[in-house]
């Protein structure tokens, strides 16, 4: 997710608990490197892929750039979590750290797919629903409530679908235009379904 204080609601993720995760965790605190400064590094990498997507109709093999920097900002978004919660790096502002990366990045690879689409609107679509998403779960959470990271269209389920468009998208031009019309469509879907998880809630 992004550096969680312990308190913080934390998506649940089977990667965080694997080895290999445990293994990068150890490495990074061998370093000065705080939680901020891996969010950071995620933000730089999602420009850079998204840049990637933007030029890849030009020059097809920066689609596997773009899937690659999609892949790296899902890493930097759980590893700066670990350093955070594990390593205890997180610092004052770790709750700004936490959030506003995820926002961006998920703007920028979106809206990305939607230029290099053809269908801008489709990528500025798929980014506002992407952040009205992530509002109706912190929404939650100011209200008491746990944070509900469900989907069927929540950032992890996003970030697969336009990694997956972004390969086929080297031999079939339409990927990312279906993949963003999922996408849109299944974030409404998950929104719609939080937001009445969360009324059940606040009703019992």
């Amino acid at each position: 997710m992004g550096n969680e204080t312990p308190a913080a609601g934390r998506r649940p993720l089977k990667s965080r608990s694997t080895r290999w995760a445990a293994m990068a965790t150890r490495a990074l605190l061998k370093t000065p490197v705080t939680a901020n400064q891996v969010s950071f590094a995620g933000i730089v990498i999602s420009a850079l892929g998204a840049w990637a997507i933007v030029e890849a109709p030009q020059r097809t093999l920066l689609f596997i750039v773009g899937a690659a920097c999609i892949q790296l900002r899902l890493l930097a978004n759980m590893l700066d979590g670990l350093i955070a919660v594990e390593g205890g790096r997180g610092g004052p502002t770790g709750a700004i750290w936490n959030e506003f990366p995820d926002r961006l990045e998920d703007s920028l690879f979106l809206v990305a797919a939607g230029y290099a689409s053809g269908l801008p609107w489709l990528g500025w679509l798929a980014a506002l629903l992407a952040a009205v998403c992530a509002y109706v779960r912190l929404l939650g959470g100011t209200l008491g409530r746990p944070q509900d990271f469900g989907g069927p269209m929540a950032k992890p389920h996003r970030m697969a679908a336009l990694t997956l468009a972004c390969l086929a998208a080297i031999a079939w031009a339409p990927a990312l235009a279906v993949a963003l019309g999922l996408i849109a469509a299944g974030t409404l879907l998950t929104i719609a379904l939080r937001l009445a998880r969360l009324s059940k809630a606040l009703r019992s």
